[in-house]
């Protein structure tokens, strides 16, 4: 049974769709944006529009801007010559909300996954290596600790390593706060095995 008209529950089944928002969520979005004033509801309508139209690859790192280059490839102060390879944009403003990495970076779009048919040609690995081939340092792989992001790594290593640049990877392990107790094998090797001296 249905307990809204047609255009409410159009409303609702259209933000449930996006990713993270289940019914409730969607319901409670549906009914906000009907109580917004119009033109806000047209400001943000118009947003969405406008940012599904503008926005596109930064043509050196891939992520997404409005611009031809994004702010950080533009940016004379960054280190140019250290790349942190990362699986997408929102890894890339993790990383930036640190305040603490001054190199560039490189934004894959995914990471190689057999099981789902992502392979190597399927993300910007082959612009990566194009990359490579001007005055690069490091790179800095910075792929998710899963398995694709791990498969994501190796490969990237072994393609990088014959150049000569300095590949490395992000360590991982133990979170801050975390209890050693309910914390997964694979995570205390990896913590292990990261260890630095104090």
């Amino acid at each position: 049974m249905d307990y809204y008209s047609r255009q409410i529950s159009r409303l609702i089944d259209e933000l449930s769709a996006l990713p993270g928002i289940g019914n409730k969520s969607a319901q409670r979005l549906a009914f906000h944006i009907l109580n917004m004033p119009e033109d806000r509801v047209e400001q943000l309508a118009h947003t969405i529009l406008e940012a599904k139209q503008n926005v596109r690859y930064c043509k050196t790192c891939f992520t997404l801007t409005d611009d031809e280059e994004c702010p950080i490839c533009k940016n004379p102060e960054r280190d140019h010559k250290t790349i942190m390879v990362v699986e997408n944009t929102r890894d890339l403003a993790a990383y930036e909300k640190t305040g603490q990495y001054e190199g560039v970076y490189h934004v894959l779009h995914g990471a190689i996954s057999p099981m789902l048919g992502i392979g190597p040609n399927d993300i910007k690995l082959k612009e990566l290596m194009q990359r490579l081939q001007g005055d690069v340092n490091e790179v800095i792989i910075a792929t998710n600790s899963s398995l694709e992001g791990e498969t994501t790594a190796m490969y990237i290593s072994k393609l990088i390593k014959p150049t000569g640049i300095k590949v490395s990877r992000i360590a991982s392990g133990v979170p801050v706060g975390g209890d050693l107790e309910y914390i997964d094998e694979v995570t205390l090797l990896r913590a292990l095995e990261g260890r630095v001296e104090l």
